[in-house]
């Protein structure tokens, strides 16, 4: 069975990002936070532009198997950044033989070094990085979407899942990452809430993850 991830183009580009991930602390401690704190979501993806902000290896893993297990014709990704996590969605995709990724980035910069890294690791065919505000970029994408990603600014998580769920499959897989941080408490409410739709569950994957399923 393939398994693209351990294809050695894909697996260097992955190991070259989470290296260049490891210095993320000195680049936090070097910055000005009332600047980062006070800013727009547009000025902070400018001000955090060198910054990865990743999944972990096993948080990637653990979006491979969902992808491949679920065969979403597509995917939706919230939060691009340097496009580690979109290579674990694209790889997916590529080995379920159907399908097509959407990330989205806010940073011009990131865009660029995302949609390098996809087509260096081969798989820039299956995964197209769309720039700007995603609720705007994401407005004119057509469904059915099977697996979403929010990994973006946390307080836009909830709206953005919300734009999208009129769009979203029936037995639509929705995973957000980082749900320790206190930000994510409405969408975590929201999603938790039987009445919305959804059946949730946490995994303790490095910050958290919640998996949903639009039921």
């Amino acid at each position: 069975m393939t398994n693209t991830l351990r294809e050695p183009r894909v697996r260097s580009v992955l190991d070259r990002l989470f290296d260049g991930a490891g210095g993320d602390d000195d680049t936090f401690e070097a910055l000005e936070w009332d600047a980062v704190r006070s800013a727009d979501a547009q000025e902070r993806a400018d001000l955090l532009a060198g910054i990865y902000m990743p999944i972990s290896a096993r948080g990637g893993d653990l979006l491979y198997a969902l992808v491949r297990a679920s065969r979403p014709e597509n995917v939706v990704e919230f939060g691009t950044s340097f496009g580690i996590s979109t290579l674990y969605l694209a790889a997916a995709v590529a080995d379920n033989g159907k399908g097509h990724v959407y990330g989205t980035e806010m940073s011009e910069a990131k865009v660029a070094a995302a949609r390098k890294n996809l087509d260096e690791a081969g798989l820039g065919g299956v995964a197209t990085i769309l720039p700007g505000d995603a609720r705007r970029t994401l407005a004119d994408l057509k469904g059915p979407i099977g697996l979403v990603l929010l990994d973006g600014w946390k307080e836009l998580c909830l709206p953005v899942l919300r734009d999208l769920e009129p769009r979203l499959a029936a037995g639509a897989v929705v995973v957000a990452d980082d749900i320790d941080q206190e930000s994510m408490a409405g969408y975590l409410a929201y999603v938790r809430d039987p009445a919305n739709g959804y059946v949730s569950v946490a995994l303790p994957v490095e910050d958290g993850m919640e998996i949903s399923c639009r039921a």
